[in-house]
C-alpha cells in the first residue's frame, strides 16, 4: 500500500502543482467565480419563475405574466454568462502580470464582440444573445486569453501615451490603455476578415465545429466525468483542492451543457444532457463536500465510540450541512490516510453510476441548468437543480445512504483504532 501510494504521489504531485501554478487555468477559474454571483442571481429568477402548481393556483394568465415580468432577471444574467466570463478572464489574466486589468477585461469582450455574427434573421447590427451564452462560451475563452495577452504585450512594450503632470489619474490611464487597446482590437478586425473568406464565414463557427461541439460530446460523457471525479478525490487525498484543479479544465464543458439544459427548460423543451454543472455540484460535491462525507458525519454519531471521532462529529457537523467538509478530510483524516482511500475514490464512482443511470432511465429529472448556491443543504438542492422536483431530493438522501454504506467497515476500523489506542494511552497515565 506504502509503495502504491508513493507511486501515486510521484505521478500526481508534479501534474497538481504544474495545474496550480498555470497562468491560464488561474485566469479561467477566477473568471467564473467573478460571474458567479450573477449566474446564482439568475438562477434564483429561474426557480422563481417555475414555482410548482403556481400556475394552478393563480390560473395560466396569470402565471404567464408572473413569468414575463421576472424573465429578464435570468435573461440579463444566465442566457448571456459568457459576457461576464470573458470579462473575468481578461481582468484576472491582466492582473496576473501586474498590469491593470479592467482594461484587458474590457478589450476582451471588445475583441469577442467584433469576431461575434453581428447579423439577426436577416437584420444587421444586432447580436444574438445565444452567443453570449453556451454558444460562444468557447470562441470566449480563447479569445478573452488572446486579447489580454496582445494587450498585456503592448503595455509592456510601452506603446503608450504619456499624459503629462496635472492630468487626472483616470483621465491618464484611459490614455494609457489607448494604443494597447486599439492595435489588440485591430488584430481582431483583421482576424474577421480574414475569416469571413473561409468555408466557415465566422471564428464562431470555426470554434464551435471543430473544438466545442467534440469537447462538449466528450465532457457530457459518463466515463469523461467518472476520470474527473476520481482525479478531484485523487488530488483531495495528497492535501491539493482537486476541485479547484479540475474544475478549471472542465468548467467550460459542464458550464455550456448547463445552459443548453436551462434553455431547454425555459423553453418546455426535453433537456439534452445529463452532466452538467449541477450533475457534479448537486449530486456529488455538494452531499457534504467533496467526497460527499456528510454520509462520514452521520456514520461518526452512529458508531463513534473514539473521543477522537465523537468531537470530529461534533465539529464537522454543523459546516458539513452547508457542504464544508475541511474538517473532515484534515481532522479523520482522509488526506494521506490509506483506511480511508477506498471509500474516498469508491464512493463517489458509485454514486456517479446511480446519478447517471437514475436520469438516463427518466427515473429523475436530469438537471435544469438551475445554478443552486453550492452551500444549500442536501434535499433543498436537489429539488432545485432538477427543477422544484421531488425526485432530485429523493436521490440525494438515497446516495447518501449509499456513501454511509459504503464508508461503514472502514469507519469501524479507524474508530476500534482510535478507541483502543485512547484506551492504552488512558492505562498508562493512570499507572
Amino acid at each position: 500500500m506504502n509503495k502504491f501510494m508513493d507511486i501515486l504521489e510521484n505521478i500526481l504531485m508534479p501534474i497538481a502543482e504544474k495545474l496550480n501554478n498555470n497562468r491560464y487555468l488561474t485566469a479561467l477559474r477566477d473568471g467564473f467565480m467573478i460571474a458567479l454571483p450573477l449566474i446564482i442571481f439568475g438562477s434564483i429568477f429561474v426557480v422563481l419563475a417555475n414555482l410548482p402548481f403556481l400556475d394552478k393556483l393563480i390560473g395560466a394568465d396569470a402565471f404567464a405574466a408572473y413569468q414575463s415580468a421576472l424573465g429578464p432577471a435570468s435573461a440579463a444574467t444566465l442566457s448571456i454568462m459568457g459576457a461576464f466570463v470573458i470579462i473575468g478572464i481578461g481582468t484576472k489574466l491582466t492582473e496576473s502580470y501586474d498590469i491593470e486589468g479592467i482594461y484587458g477585461g474590457v478589450a476582451a469582450f471588445a475583441a469577442f464582440l467584433i469576431l461575434t455574427p453581428q447579423t439577426l434573421e436577416g437584420v444587421s447590427g444586432v447580436i444574438p444573445t445565444n452567443v453570449l451564452g453556451a454558444e460562444g462560451m468557447f470562441l470566449g475563452i480563447f479569445t478573452a486569453f488572446f486579447a489580454a495577452e496582445l494587450y498585456r504585450i503592448f503595455v509592456q512594450k510601452n506603446w503608450t501615451i504619456k499624459m503629462p503632470a496635472g492630468v487626472p489619474e483616470a483621465v491618464s490611464r484611459s490614455f494609457s490603455a489607448l494604443i494597447p487597446i486599439t492595435l489588440t482590437l485591430g488584430v481582431f478586425i483583421i482576424i474577421r476578415i480574414i475569416f469571413s473568406y473561409t468555408p466557415f464565414e465566422t471564428v464562431q463557427n470555426f470554434i464551435y465545429t471543430l473544438i466545442q461541439e467534440p469537447l462538449t460530446s466528450l465532457g457530457s460523457g459518463l466515463a469523461a466525468t467518472i476520470v474527473a471525479v476520481l482525479l478531484i478525490q485523487l488530488f483531495w487525498f495528497f492535501g491539493l483542492h482537486g476541485q479547484i484543479i479540475i474544475n478549471s479544465v472542465f468548467d467550460p464543458i459542464w458550464y455550456a451543457l448547463n445552459d443548453e439544459n436551462l434553455q431547454a427548460f425555459q423553453a418546455g423543451e426535453e433537456l439534452p444532457n445529463i452532466i452538467t454543472k449541477q450533475f457534479i455540484d448537486t449530486f456529488l460535491v455538494g452531499m457534504g463536500g467533496s467526497g460527499m462525507t456528510l454520509a462520514v458525519v452521520i456514520g461518526i454519531f452512529l458508531i463513534g465510540r473514539s473521543r477522537q471521532l465523537k468531537e470530529l462529529g461534533k465539529l464537522g457537523g454543523p459546516p458539513g450541512i452547508f457542504n464544508v467538509n475541511e474538517p473532515i478530510i484534515f481532522g479523520l483524516p482522509i488526506i494521506m490516510n490509506p483506511l480511508a482511500l477506498i471509500p474516498w475514490l469508491l464512493a463517489p464512482v458509485v454514486i456517479t453510476f446511480i446519478t447517471y443511470f437514475s436520469m438516463a432511465t427518466g427515473l429523475v429529472p436530469k438537471p435544469a441548468g438551475i445554478i443552486v448556491p453550492w452551500t444549500t443543504p442536501v434535499g433543498i438542492s436537489g429539488f432545485l437543480a432538477t427543477g422544484n422536483a421531488w425526485q432530485g431530493a429523493v436521490l440525494q438522501f438515497f446516495n447518501m445512504a449509499v456513501v454511509f454504506l459504503i464508508w461503514w467497515p472502514f469507519l469501524k476500523i479507524l474508530d476500534k483504532s482510535y478507541y483502543e489506542s485512547e484506551k492504552k494511552e488512558g492505562t498508562s497515565k493512570a499507572s
